[in-house]
C-alpha cells in the first residue's frame, strides 16, 4: 500500500487510519517524514487536536468512537481560519466525517474532500501510533 498525501495544490488521496494506543505516540506523515504529534491518550474519542506541522501547515488529529484516528489540514478552506480540530465528528453509514464550526462544511477524514462541495478539500495525513 502506499501511502499519499494530499497538498492544497493537488487533489487529496486517501490516508492511512490507525488504530489508537495509548502507549504510543501519534505521528503525521508529512513531506517531511514521520512527525510526532502527541501522545496517543491525549486524545479522547469524538474530539480533535491540532498540530503544527514543520513545513508552517496545521493538521487536525481526530480520534472517531471507533478507536480509528484520522487526519486532515486543520484550516477551513471556505474561512482560512484553522478550526477543523474544533469541528464536530459525523459518519453515516461508517463514513467518518469532521463538520466545520464555523459554516457546517463537513470534511471527509479519509481523503479531506469536502462533502458539500466537490471543488474543495483539505489535505489528508497518514497516521500511525509507535
Amino acid at each position: 500500500m502506499t501511502l499519499t498525501t494530499a497538498s492544497p495544490a493537488q487533489p487529496a488521496q486517501p490516508a492511512a487510519v490507525a488504530r489508537a494506543v495509548d502507549q504510543g505516540t501519534v505521528q503525521l506523515l508529512t513531506a517531511d517524514g514521520w512527525f510526532e504529534v502527541c501522545p496517543a491518550s491525549a486524545l479522547e474519542p469524538g474530539r480533535g487536536v491540532a498540530a503544527l506541522l514543520p513545513c508552517g501547515g496545521q493538521a487536525a488529529v481526530f480520534r472517531d468512537s471507533g478507536d480509528r484516528l484520522h487526519a486532515i489540514g486543520n484550516v477551513d478552506p471556505f474561512t482560512g481560519a484553522g478550526v477543523l480540530a474544533h469541528g464536530l465528528l459525523g459518519g453515516p453509514a461508517g463514513r467518518p466525517y469532521v463538520a466545520s464550526p464555523l459554516l457546517k462544511q463537513r470534511f471527509d477524514l479519509a481523503d479531506g474532500r469536502c462533502l458539500d462541495d466537490d471543488t474543495v478539500s483539505v489535505p489528508a495525513y497518514p497516521v500511525r501510533v509507535v
